[in-house]
């Protein structure tokens, strides 16, 4: 793997400038523990986790790698029943490295993550929010664009968001997020001012992700134009935006005119799970145990989805990252002259 040295790579230990987003359920630790192994930064989703289980998932990939890897918190009390300061000591005392932060003000617990020695990440959607996330004394600022699959910060594209929070915050490490998926999204990320990127839908697509086979089907499948962007499954985080790939769901709702409530087939069950039914328009991912017509559950996935296109080990996924970005920045330089 050719190197490719950031200020993120420095910050975090690691030897290259990809982090696996914490795609919900769809992380474990088997994929963070692979990411972490081959260089990157593998994550594990812990919100919707009980503090007990998320101490635990941090234990299993912990026993499975020595790298560094991540959890991820998500701030807004509307999200989960769990309070996120359950969740930051349940980590800590589990031994996790590195805590990223989303949705909402993290400003106490970076200050109690930092009193631990371990490093944050926290995520905005423009650039007042990464001066003010530097200002509570995050370490890494993600800027994630609303190409972005799963629930989405900012109405802002990832090109020009990137840019500006780069240049707001110039002191700190810049992760760019949305519509990544191999590595001529990591170069341009670099030329945009980025120090690294932060990839979901590839590693949906991977071997080691807890994903149900016709999701990671769906996935591989898509286009760039089949994600729809809106709050069709907002049952369980009302409100939020997210994207997702396109189903009968989502058409649904759309010829309905996007409506918040009474939705046409809402309290129809669509599939279900180990706990049960599982209605259309709940906000539950189509998992490997699920049952029945889980294409009709919320398909998170960005519109990366179409640079997507087959199943791989996900250590082969940074891998490529790498060397792929290395080959498009050469190509780059031989396509353009500066010399007028």
């Amino acid at each position: 793997m050719p190197a490719f040295e950031t200020r993120l790579t420095d910050r975090l230990g690691i030897d290259a400038p990809v982090v696996q987003a914490p795609i919900g359920s769809a992380t474990c630790p088997e994929l963070a523990a692979a990411v972490s192994e081959t260089g990157g930064l593998g994550t594990l989703a812990v919100t919707w986790r009980d503090p007990a289980d998320a101490a635990d998932a941090v234990r299993r990939t912990r026993d499975l790698t020595d790298c560094p890897f991540g959890v991820n918190l998500v701030v807004d009390p509307a999200a989960t029943e769990y309070p996120t300061e359950d969740h930051v000591e349940a980590c800590l005392d589990a031994g996790a490295p590195v805590f990223s932060f989303s949705f909402g003000d993290a400003t106490r617990h970076v200050e109690r993550v930092d009193d631990a020695g371990a490093t944050t990440l926290w995520t905005v959607g423009s650039a007042a929010e990464a001066r003010d996330a530097v200002d509570a004394g995050a370490d890494v600022v993600v800027a994630q664009g609303w190409e972005a699959g799963g629930h989405v910060q900012s109405e802002v594209a990832t090109m020009p968001l990137v840019p500006r929070v780069a240049d707001a915050v110039p002191d700190t490490p810049v992760v760019a997020a949305g519509g990544i998926a191999d590595g001529r999204g990591l170069a341009a990320a670099a030329t945009l001012g980025a120090d690294g990127v932060w990839v979901g839908t590839r590693f949906l697509a991977t071997e080691e992700a807890n994903v149900h086979r016709a999701y990671r089907r769906r996935v591989v499948e898509a286009a760039e134009t089949e994600t729809r962007y809106g709050t069709p499954f907002s049952k369980g985080w009302p409100g939020t935006p997210h994207r997702v790939l396109r189903n009968e769901t989502t058409d649904r709702w759309e010829a309905a005119a996007r409506p918040e409530s009474d939705r046409p087939g809402d309290g129809e069950t669509v599939a279900r799970g180990p706990d049960g039914p599982v209605g259309r328009y709940e906000d539950s991912l189509a998992t490997p145990e699920m049952e029945g017509d889980v294409t009709e559950l919320p398909l998170y996935a960005g519109q990366s989805a179409g640079l997507t296109d087959d199943v791989v080990p996900a250590g082969d996924v940074v891998d490529a990252f790498v060397s792929e970005a290395a080959t498009a920045l050469r190509a780059a330089d031989g396509r353009v002259r500066t010399d007028r």
